[in-house]
């Protein structure tokens, strides 16, 4: 892992991925990995891309119960100065020091967006789809998609982390195209 807070300002985005696994035997676990959103049993990482779509840093799996700004929280990953992170409506709340958070604005109860908001909002999806891309990356292999039935201790860390460096190996040969703050 690349020492993040060492680079130079950049543009980066985070994300929560989701990935299914067998029912746990215990109830107590059962209920720590109950996904409400998925209505199934699941474990969850955060990922963190660079402007090259590359998976620079993913946090440690944890239970499906878990909501991705606690995970972001916990993981206290540093960016550089000066760089701008993209990220949607579930790390509502979340901050970082010295940089510039892009989210989309939510819609306030019983009344709309202005024009401004929406075109504000749709900008920022523009460039943020990039890190949904990422994650379809990683999970085009099955052992990721699919349902884990593995329960051998960190297997699930181990395949995650494996995903993520065939991604980043993969994009060696097919780049895509950078995003920098000044296409903003």
């Amino acid at each position: 892992m690349q020492e993040l807070d060492e680079k130079k300002a950049s543009l980066y985005a985070h994300d929560g991925t989701e990935r299914m696994i067998q029912r746990p035997k215990n109830n107590a676990k059962q209920k720590e990995h109950y996904s409400g959103k998925k209505k199934t049993h699941t474990v969850k990482n955060n990922v963190l891309a660079n402007s090259n779509c590359e998976v620079i840093f993913l946090t440690p799996t944890v239970e499906g119960k878990k909501h991705d700004k606690k995970i972001a929280d916990a993981s206290g990953y540093r960016l550089p100065k000066g760089s701008i992170l993209l990220q949607d409506n579930g790390f509502q709340g979340f901050s970082a020091e010295n940089i510039l958070i892009l989210q989309p604005a939510k819609k306030p109860r019983g009344k709309n967006l202005t024009i401004e908001q929406k075109v504000v909002n749709r900008g920022i999806s523009k460039i943020r789809i990039r890190i949904e891309h990422v994650i379809s990356g990683v999970k085009r292999y099955r052992i990721v998609k699919d349902k884990c039935r593995n329960w051998l201790k960190g297997f699930t860390d181990l395949v995650m982390a494996i995903a993520c460096g065939l991604h980043n190996f993969r994009l060696r040969f097919r780049p895509w195209k950078e995003i920098s703050i000044q296409d903003m």
